[in-house]
């Protein structure tokens, strides 16, 4: 009885001993929030150049660095706008980065650009400079307009995809390429009935893809 006592006594010792305390092994994890100079919820932001208002830019929260020069964005929205004060597109994005030095915007992860006449672009990433008035990317795109949509690699556009410039094509449906005679020119996207595009290589001029060009089925 004696032993079968003791037998029991040094179980529940042991158990008690490799039973850990859930508060001793709680950490605290480093946030974004932790290390910023200020935190701002709703922010909303007019982005001008030389008094000209160039986008309205919204995030449900903004974190501020470097001496509130630099904001970390979460869900964006941006509006962009012409000369005239009229709705250009809009830009939304699951996080993002705005450089107050720089001026200049960085849209990451479903980056949606939306234009007033129906064009539709996504990325993963794309950044807006402010003062040139321009979205440029360097990473994989996709964009649609209709019938017509084109996939590549690398753009500069206007921020109502007017006047595109792609760095490299990979492939599209609605519309042919027009390759000039001269490398000093760019491919020129133009409209007609071929069903596809040919691929243009990285190393050939940017495709331009020209104001009012129009796409047949």
């Amino acid at each position: 009885m004696r032993g079968t006592f003791l037998l029991a006594l040094c179980a529940a010792v042991t158990a008690t001993a490799c039973r850990k305390d859930p508060a001793a092994t709680v950490q605290k994890v480093a946030t974004t929030a932790d290390s910023a100079d200020q935190v701002i919820f709703g922010m909303g932001m007019v982005l001008t150049d030389r008094g000209v208002q160039r986008a309205e830019l919204k995030a449900d929260t903004a974190y501020l660095f470097d001496e509130s020069t630099r904001a970390e964005l979460r869900e964006i929205k941006t509006t962009f706008f012409n000369k005239e004060g009229a709705r250009d597109g809009t830009l939304t994005a699951r996080r993002g980065t705005y450089n107050m030095r720089a001026n200049v915007m960085e849209a990451r992860q479903n980056v949606v650009i939306l234009g007033v006449d129906g064009k539709r672009l996504t990325s993963p990433m794309v950044r807006f400079e402010q003062f040139r008035n321009v979205i440029v990317s360097d990473s994989p795109f996709v964009l649609v307009e209709g019938d017509r949509r084109l996939e590549g690699v690398g753009f500069e556009s206007d921020p109502q995809m007017l006047n595109v410039k792609i760095r490299k094509l990979s492939r599209g449906v609605g519309a042919s390429i027009m390759l000039p005679a001269s490398r000093a020119k760019a491919p020129v996207l133009r409209s007609d009935s071929t069903p596809a595009l040919n691929p243009v290589p990285a190393t050939t001029a940017p495709v331009v893809v020209p104001a009012g060009t129009r796409i047949k089925p």
